[in-house]
Order: C-alpha cells, then structure tokens, then sequence
C-alpha cells in the first residue's frame, strides 16, 4: 500500500513538473464587461418623457458633461408631472449591471416630496415605444435609488419598488410598491457605486458599495401602474434597462453590463 501511494505521488509531481516546464497554465476567462454609456453623447439611447413623443429630450433634460450623463432640470420653470426615462437601445435578459451616481442641487419646486433626491434604475422593462404618451414609469422592475435627507435619519438605497410588476420577496408574493434594501444612508453628492445582478426569470439582486443589500425573485406583470393588461401574470425573462428624472437632478457614469450565459 505505502509503494502504491508512493508512486502515485511521483505521478503527479513528475506531470506538475511537465506542464511547469512547458508553461500549461490554465488561466481563468476574463469578465467582458461593455460600457452602455461612452462618455461623449447619447448615442445608443431612447428617450421618453411624459406627455411628449419618443426622443423629444425637452429643456435638454439628458445631457453629456464632462464624461457624465446628467438629468438636468435648469431649463425647467416648473417639473409639471414630467417624468422621464433614458433606455438603452436594446433588451437584455441574464447579466450584471454596474454603475456609479449621485444627487446634485436642488429639487424643482413643485415636485412630490417622495421625489426628493430621488432617482432609479429601471430593469426588465418594457420597449420605449410601448409606453402610452402619458405614461409616467414604464412597466418595470426599480432600483430606487435615494440620498439623505438629514444627518441621522436613515434613508437606504437600492431600494425595490413595483411599477407594473410584482416579485417574491423572502419567497412571498410581494404586492406592495417598495420596500427598503439594507444599505447605508448617503448624504451630500458623493459617488455611490451600484451593482444590480439580473437573472432571467429568477433572481436579482442590488449591491451598494460591493455589499449586498436586498435580493428578491421571480419578477412579473401585475399591480398598480400596469399598463400591459393583456400580459398580466407574465413572469419577466428580459427587458430594457433605464434611467428615470424624477425632478431631483441626479448624474450618472461609468455603466457598464457584463452578460452572463443563459444556458
């Protein structure tokens, strides 16, 4: 027995050796993360706003700034219910999502309260071109994404919300519109990175800062802001990817998306 193990190590220090010798590493595929977002204008890029026809970018509310695409509000005298979403021009359906953003300035005066330093990424969402004129969000999955309000009163990002959609949360059917991540409270206009994981029909799940922070499954059509009444009780597999204007200014880049294999 103790000749038999003998020889099997000299086996494999004698073929750790040959491939040392003939330099047969195996190296680990590197991830191909694509950038959505190039950093000079908004090629690649659909725009919606309430009330307005697709594309029809008023008061220039997407904009490219020195590398970053910014929800701008100074050519606004009043938000009037003006919501806006920025999709990029394709759907994806298994992938990760990364970004940074922050809120800046100051809010419009007559928009909600809940809108303040309030902005979202929208997921599996529906086509541009499929939402009605007056439509406010798009059929969706939402990381909500906040800022502090006041020092010591927690306000997470990352959050979920539901427009048009339901998930199961903790494996319950979750029917409200949002519930809170488990992140920090971020304050001021600092750079938060984000990181949202999108599998099909099954999982997703937020990060802030490299920390998971909420995670949830099986997203489908239903509830309150659905417009796609004939697909109701569909579970989503893919969709578009958005940002929204909520009438906070907010900024965001470095987006990046790596897809994951479907098979």
């Amino acid at each position: 027995m103790k000749y038999i193990l003998k020889l099997l190590i000299i086996c494999i220090c004698a073929v750790s050796f040959t491939n040392c010798k003939n330099n047969k590493t195996i190296e680990t595929p590197k991830e191909e993360w694509v950038q959505l977002f190039n950093g000079e204008n908004l090629e690649d890029w659909i725009i919606k706003i309430k009330g307005y026809p697709l594309n029809e970018n008023i008061h220039n509310t997407f904009r490219v700034e020195n590398g970053v695409l910014k929800v701008s509000y100074d050519g606004y005298d009043l938000f009037n219910a003006s919501y806006g979403h920025i999709f990029y021009k394709k759907p994806f359906s298994s992938y990760k999502l990364k970004l940074q953003y922050r809120f800046t300035g100051e809010q419009l005066s007559d928009g909600e309260g809940w809108a303040t330093r309030n902005s979202g990424v929208m997921v599996h969402s529906q086509p541009p071109e499929s939402m009605n004129l007056d439509q406010d969000f798009p059929v969706s999955v939402e990381v909500q994404l906040l800022g502090g309000l006041k020092e010591g009163e927690a306000r997470p990002t990352a959050n979920l919300c539901t427009p048009g959609t339901h998930v199961l949360l903790n494996n319950e059917l979750f029917t409200p519109h949002c519930t809170s991540s488990s992140s920090e409270t971020f304050y001021g206009d600092q750079w938060v990175n984000l990181e949202v994981m999108v599998i099909q029909d099954s999982i997703i799940t937020h990060k802030v800062n490299g920390v998971e922070v909420l995670s949830y499954s099986k997203p489908i059509i239903g509830g309150e802001f659905n417009t796609l009444e004939n697909r109701k009780g569909e579970l989503l597999k893919s969709g578009y990817i958005s940002l929204q204007s909520e009438s906070h200014p907010v900024e965001f880049k470095n987006i990046e998306i790596l897809e994951l294999d479907n098979k």
